[in-house]
């Protein structure tokens, strides 16, 4: 069962001082406002934007029993806007705040307020240095202020659209003491670069393009470490895209920043924002205008929480976003939507009465959600169901919600299927019979379970292996979360092993292939160390290779979605993913690797089959494509490109790899590989031979390993073919031919000989073809006996 939400009032305005002028500013026209609290919840602060009349201000209004002055300021047109009101902790008195408020031409008031004085202007302050300067957004960060302001070039004749980078992204210090305000010096965090909204999380802060003019720019954001003086760029569509750390202000370029990821950030799609916030958490939630929920968090990566069912968002429809501990709160179109932030489950859903409502913080209360009305405060808290002993686990909610997603994806219907459609309707039995087993099997060890039906116990029979396998997933995933940090690392090695035999157990599709190309990045070693122990790869005594997988894993190793179906995106099929792992961490059994999938090839399809994968790329060129995507190139690296060359044993990849090594004048291991691979077929054979033979021809390198190659000769080779192909490519001299040359390297009979014997000796093929019948007691055979 979900948890009951109760809605109850906190507040009528009447405990706060000028109750009744709140009540009627929120009541006033249909001008833009925005409403925030003050970090101790005493103070409530609204700012009516500018649509005149009436004109733009900031009234603050504070709790009952708090005296002082009030505080209210008005600006009128030419007067720069209020970009900023923010508040800044005081360092020096704990709990302690100060109001800040940003003018748009740079001018800062800093206000504080005591009991006994009430509102008191601190200080007035300037934060650009540039008369010029114009700041567009601006965030708190800690005890600084981060903000992106506009540099205007100094030539009032060009073109604005011309200087698009005219912006720079700034920070300062800004400390409230108790004699005054001290600023610390501008420090440049990024310029050159086009205009961007900076939105400040407890650790990071969020650059978010302002535009979409710019192709580029538009696709990706932008993420800022204070502490590490590190950038992060990050595309929703496609992840993590490069960080760098910022040493000097060289180094604070926009256009240097992109300029080793501008091939890869082209191919992207636009960015997609109708809305963003930054959640308790220090993630940034961002709402598309196809009302998905999306996180991006400050290392760059995103995951989706949650569709709003009101999708596609016009651009003029408010959706407010706030985190309350792990729920977050969205209002849309009137209509309350409280969602599990971690399991992106919607707990509650509820139609609001009112047209305006604001989210305020609550202090101290995780669960419980403030909102501001024209009518007062109230708080949305979550009571416990009644029975509590026995409430719905999540994962029986979850399979009703994947269900939901599995048949709308199959249904030739127009009509939405929801949750409650499917538990009530009676049609699909699946989800209610995996539900139920969940349910018996989850609360069994803690009181005696219902008996359940003879059809789900014969299910639960034949579950109860997968059923331990979830539980101690379950347990470990818990012993990760509560582990000491020792120990936290052989946990994720055994939990990265359960996930990587889990996918290769199950359909090797593109969501499981993208699953398992994040766990081999973000957990190399780990991922490294299950592949090993799925496919029981290990050395026999002999010191070869071997694996004892199933064929079924092989299956999956070999069959699943190929690069070609994959697209560009950054996933790679299962195969490359491990040849990749086999380089960092064991590259001398690369090659071995590869001669063991093609065994099971050999077995496993029919040759040159379209189905299976020799039938596509061959896989030592698949291993060769891993290789050639390494960033640095290492003598190493030729050597295992000619091991691959090698072990696949085939004709073009064996040729191609004499030929390198003929290029590497290793002539030793030249006279080596034609000695094996000669005896595979006689059509390869005679191709070494011949590539051979060229060679002897034009240097004396081959020499002193004539002995080995002369017998390699293949018996249909006749004295006037090698002297054919001996004359074709003798090296062209420019001096005119003498009959005793003085040269060392110039190929004499006397060198070719021994091979003209060698093959002067030997039975023609014709000869050998009619050899059996030459040799017969009688010829003609005699005439069968005939029956009757």
């Amino acid at each position: 069962m979900k948890r009951a939400g109760m809605l109850r009032q906190v507040s009528d305005f009447s405990d706060f001082s000028r109750g009744h002028r709140l009540q009627e500013l929120l009541r006033q026209g249909e001008e833009p406002r925005h409403v925030c609290s003050s970090p101790d919840g005493q103070h409530l602060l609204v700012l009516q934007k500018s649509r005149p009349p009436p004109l733009p201000r900031l009234v603050a209004f504070q709790r009952h029993g708090i005296g002082g002055a009030d505080l209210e300021r008005s600006w009128q047109p030419p007067q720069p806007a209020l970009v900023g009101l923010l508040f800044l902790q005081s360092p020096v008195t704990l709990g302690s705040w100060a109001l800040t408020l940003v003018w748009e031409h740079g001018r800062t008031e800093v206000w504080y307020f005591t009991v006994a004085v009430g509102w008191q202007l601190l200080q007035t302050l300037e934060l650009c240095q540039g008369a010029r300067a114009r700041i567009v957004s601006v965030c708190s960060q800690g005890a600084s202020l981060v903000w992106c302001e506009e540099r205007p070039p100094l030539d009032a004749h060009l073109d604005m659209n011309k200087c698009a980078f005219r912006f720079c992204v700034c920070t300062r210090a800004l400390e409230v003491e108790e004699q005054g305000v001290r600023l610390g010096t501008v420090r440049i965090v990024l310029h050159n670069s086009p205009e961007y909204q900076v939105l400040a999380s407890p650790q990071h802060v969020f650059l978010m393009p302002a535009t979409a003019s710019f192709a580029t720019t538009s696709k990706f954001l932008l993420i800022w470490d204070p502490e590490k003086a590190k950038l992060t760029i990050t595309a929703p569509s496609a992840g993590f895209v490069h960080s760098k750390v910022l040493r000097s202000s060289s180094e604070s370029d926009f256009r240097k920043l992109l300029l080793g990821s501008v091939g890869l950030l082209s191919g992207l799609a636009p960015l997609d924002i109708h809305t963003s916030t930054v959640s308790d958490s220090g993630g940034l939630l961002l709402v598309s205008t196809k009302g998905a929920v999306n996180v991006v968090e400050p290392d760059g990566s995103q995951r989706h929480i949650f569709d709003l069912e009101e999708g596609p968002l016009a651009q003029g429809s408010p959706v407010q976003l706030k985190t309350f501990g792990s729920i977050l709160a969205c209002i849309l179109a009137g209509v309350l939507y409280l969602i599990d932030q971690n399991s992106g489950r919607l707990i509650e859903k509820k139609i609001l009465s009112v047209k305006e409502v604001h989210f305020l913080a609550s202090l101290g209360e995780e669960d419980s959600i403030q909102l501001l009305t024209q009518t007062g405060i109230y708080s949305f808290s979550f009571s416990k169901p009644e029975d509590s002993s026995r409430p719905e686990p999540c994962l029986v909610e979850m399979v009703f919600e994947e269900a939901c997603r599995y048949y709308q994806r199959r249904s030739l219907s127009s009509s939405k299927l929801t949750v409650e459609k499917l538990k009530k309707g009676g049609v699909f039995q699946a989800p209610v019979a995996l539900a139920a087993i969940l349910q018996h099997s989850l609360h069994q060890k803690q009181k005696p379970a219902r008996g359940l039906q003879d059809t789900y116990a014969k299910l639960l029979s034949t579950m109860s292996l997968e059923l331990q396998s979830y539980m101690s997933l379950e347990l470990l995933k818990t012993c990760v979360v509560c582990a000491p940090e020792s120990e936290v690392e052989s946990y994720c090695e055994e939990l990265v092993e359960q996930e990587v035999s889990r996918v290769l157990h199950s359909d090797m599709d593109k969501d499981n292939l993208a699953y398992l190309n994040s766990v081999f990045a973000s957990f190399p070693k780990a991922a490294w160390k299950a592949t090993r122990s799925c496919l029981q790869l290990q050395q026999n005594g002999d010191g070869l290779l071997v694996a004892r997988a199933t064929p079924e894993v092989w299956k999956k190793v070999l069959g699943g979605p190929q690069q070609e179906e994959m697209g560009r995106n950054g996933v790679v099929p299962l195969f490359e993913l491990i040849c990749a792992s086999f380089l960092r961490f064991k590259p001398k059994w690369l090659p071995s690797f590869v001669e063991l999938t093609q065994q099971y090839v050999s077995i496993s399809w029919p040759y040159s089959s379209k189905e299976g994968p020799e039938g596509r790329v061959p896989l030592y060129k698949r291993a060769l494509g891993v290789l050639a995507r390494k960033n640095k190139r290492s003598e190493a690296d030729d050597e295992m490109e000619l091991e691959l060359l090698l072990c696949s044993k085939r004709p073009k990849a064996v040729l191609q790899a004499l030929h390198l090594l003929i290029g590497l004048k290793q002539w030793q291991r030249v006279v080596e590989v034609a000695e094996k691979f000669s005896k595979l077929s006689p059509l390869l054979n005679k191709e070494i031979f011949t590539t051979l033979l060229a060679e002897f021809a034009q240097h004396r390198e081959l020499d002193p390993y004539l002995d080995t190659l002369w017998p390699l000769c293949p018996a249909e080779l006749t004295a006037s073919d090698i002297i054919t192909v001996v004359l074709q490519h003798l090296p062209r001299s420019q001096e005119d031919p003498v009959p005793f040359c003085s040269n060392r390297n110039q190929l004499t009979v006397g060198l070719l000989k021994p091979l003209l014997q060698r093959v002067v000796q030997h039975p023609s093929t014709q000869d050998e073809m009619y050899s059996d019948a030459l040799q017969s007691p009688t010829f003609p055979p005699p005439t069968p006996p005939r029956e009757h």
